[in-house]
């Protein structure tokens, strides 16, 4: 995260709390805030009375206060308040993706419950024990996610989709579906021409096919479709109509380390190239029922140009070839 944050340049007050709007275009005001003792506040102003709408969709978030407080001349206030520090990284995630759904908000009754549906579900991302994922990391993530997009395109149940992703519970494959598993692998723009094949088991499957997917991403912001890997992850939420599945790819991001932190809105990323191969008999791999007794934990890089009589048609994973 920036060393920097909203709240740094406000002071503590005596009494109440001291505010600075925050930038943009929300159906209603918002503000950054301190309190008396130092919290770090977000503080939605509404106007009317929504006490009944707000104890009909009330949530508890551990590690911060969220109370519905009286305002000046008939106004409401909608009052997060950070409860430990440790968590500013996030709390400030959260604030910011708010005050941008807060942007296609009505009114104050639609931004309320904007509000309360977006605060419950950062539950989940709080609720974990989110890291700050490296370059590399953050690619993976990105590239399984492409893959999730695409299957959730070939899949009836976007349910059914996401379940197949198995990657953030360490699966030794990424994807499993069917009686089909797919292990994606991601490379930057310039990078080697070999790929990382992290365990002895990742090109071994109990399924009938088993396939190795690998997505080139360029990192390039000003090329038109060109996505950070938060947008990216809003765009599985704009196609998961199942609110189980919603449920169920939140925890899965969680399990994998990721919050929507300011952080992941660069690097922008195009997919330059895909390339698929079917792992069968004669592919160079190392697999667990091979290897020496005594031997375990086995990382190996493979050359691409070493396995392009292997390479298929994309399509042949959904079963389509």
């Amino acid at each position: 995260m920036p060393d920097s944050s909203p709240w740094d340049d406000i002071a503590v007050p005596g009494f109440d709390f001291n505010v600075r709007q925050v930038a943009g275009e929300t159906a209603v005001p918002c503000f950054w805030g301190r309190d008396v003792g130092g919290a770090c506040l977000f503080i939605v102003e509404l106007e009317g009375d929504h006490a009944a709408q707000y104890r009909k969709n009330a949530v508890t978030v551990n590690g911060i206060d969220i109370d519905l407080r009286a305002g000046d001349r008939g106004q409401q206030r909608l009052v997060l308040a950070l409860e430990r520090q440790v968590d500013r990284d996030l709390f400030e995630g959260l604030c910011r993706t708010l005050a941008s759904s807060l942007e296609h908000a009505a009114d104050s009754a639609s931004s309320l419950a904007v509000s309360m549906a977006h605060i419950r579900r950062w539950k989940t991302f709080l609720s974990g024990r989110s890291q700050h994922l490296s370059a590399d990391e953050v690619r993976g993530l990105y590239a399984e996610i492409i893959f999730l997009l695409e299957l959730i395109n070939w899949q009836t149940s976007s349910t059914a989709a996401v379940d197949a992703w198995l990657g953030p519970e360490r699966s030794h494959q990424d994807f499993i579906f069917g009686n089909t598993a797919v292990e994606i692998k991601s490379l930057s723009g310039t990078e080697r021409t070999t790929v990382r094949i992290s365990s002895e088991d990742q090109l071994e499957s109990l399924n009938d096919a088993l396939f190795l997917r690998i997505y080139r991403l360029s990192s390039l912001a000003d090329v038109a479709g060109a996505r950070s890997l938060n947008e990216i992850v809003t765009a599985v939420h704009a196609r998961l109509g199942e609110a189980d599945a919603v449920e169920a790819f939140d925890r899965k991001l969680v399990a994998y380390g990721y919050a929507p932190l300011p952080d992941y809105d660069q690097p922008h990323f195009v997919v330059s190239d895909v390339r698929s191969y079917r792992v069968s008999n004669g592919f160079p791999r190392l697999m667990r029922s091979q290897l020496p007794t005594g031997i375990a934990s086995v990382a190996y890089d493979i050359r691409l140009e070493m396995i392009a009589p292997y390479e298929c048609d994309g399509a042949a994973i959904f079963g389509e070839d």
